[in-house]
């Protein structure tokens, strides 16, 4: 299968490869980062690549990004990727990656459930609560929440696993002003980007967000970007609370490892070429029904 898995610039010093995003050093101010073809499921990264996947993130997060710039400022630092490289790597950039600032990571993932699924609702059904934040009786899988809610996790390196986390918790851990900053900020987002998708006929189950402080404690969006790897997409003419609905994202790859009997452990067994076509075509739609 045609994809990028990963990427070998000589032009500048690569410094960290994650699940699918490589980063390259221009500076002390300034990183190169580039989205690979990489997926990770179950916080285990599969050999195979979903085709063009790399750019298609690229272009909903960009997308993302200056839809939100007045809700937040960005990581970008405005220049083209094309342009801190040499020629022989720009193939391995284009359309895939940006420069951004060097930004302090803020050590939390802020996520938004606007939605109870996924690991919120099976924690609902045992306990009533979603990271333990207490949620109205009788809800259904997929039923849209009362209010988008702030439920943060710890940001595990590669190959661990995410631990959700309280919000007293995130305090302990970013300080109560921060914190209450990330949260309100991560809501504002979540808010703003679900009334958008809204009217292309898309519903924002949940999202993840990123942040970083800069050189004046500013805070500033990171990462990505609502895509379908950090964001639960639904189609809005399929959506039936009760049942799980179809999904933009990476849940077509997951249903299928869970089909084969995997321990979720690495190695991931082998994606067949039809899986990765298929998750290949959901991201693209995500993309060409959010930006036409």
């Amino acid at each position: 299968m045609s994809g990028l898995t990963t990427t070998q610039l000589t032009s500048l010093k690569k410094i960290y490869a994650g699940k699918v995003r490589d980063l390259y050093e221009i500076d002390a101010q300034r990183m190169l980062m580039i989205a690979t073809d990489r997926l990770s499921a179950f916080d285990v990264i599969l050999a195979e690549p979903i085709p063009d996947k790399g750019k298609i993130l690229t272009a909903i997060s960009n997308f993302w990004f200056d839809l939100l710039k007045d809700e937040v400022p960005s990581h970008f630092t405005g220049e083209r990727a094309e342009d801190v490289v040499s020629a022989e790597d720009r193939p391995q950039v284009e359309g895939r990656a940006v420069v951004v600032k060097r930004l302090k990571p803020v050590p939390v993932e802020a996520i938004v459930r606007g939605y109870i699924a996924g690991s919120g609702w099976k924690e609902y059904k045992q306990q009533g609560t979603v990271c333990g934040i207490a949620l109205p009786a009788g809800l259904k899988e997929a039923d849209k929440l009362p209010e988008p809610i702030f439920t943060p996790s710890t940001k595990a390196a590669v190959g661990d696993h995410d631990e959700n986390i309280s919000y007293a918790r995130c305090e302990e851990i970013l300080g109560a002003e921060l914190a209450a900053k990330v949260r309100d900020t991560a809501i504002a987002l979540y808010r703003k980007a679900s009334e958008y998708a809204a009217t292309r006929g898309i519903i924002i189950g949940d999202t993840k967000f990123e942040f970083g402080l800069d050189e004046n404690g500013t805070l500033t969006l990171m990462d990505e970007a609502l895509t379908p790897d950090s964001s639960r997409f639904w189609p809005a003419d399929q959506y039936q609370p009760g049942t799980n609905p179809p999904s933009y994202d990476k849940q077509f790859v997951r249903d299928w490892l869970e089909s084969t009997g995997w321990n979720k452990s690495p190695p991931a067994p082998a994606l067949p070429r039809e899986v990765a076509e298929k998750t290949a075509a959901k991201y693209r739609e995500a993309l060409d029904k959010l930006i036409g």
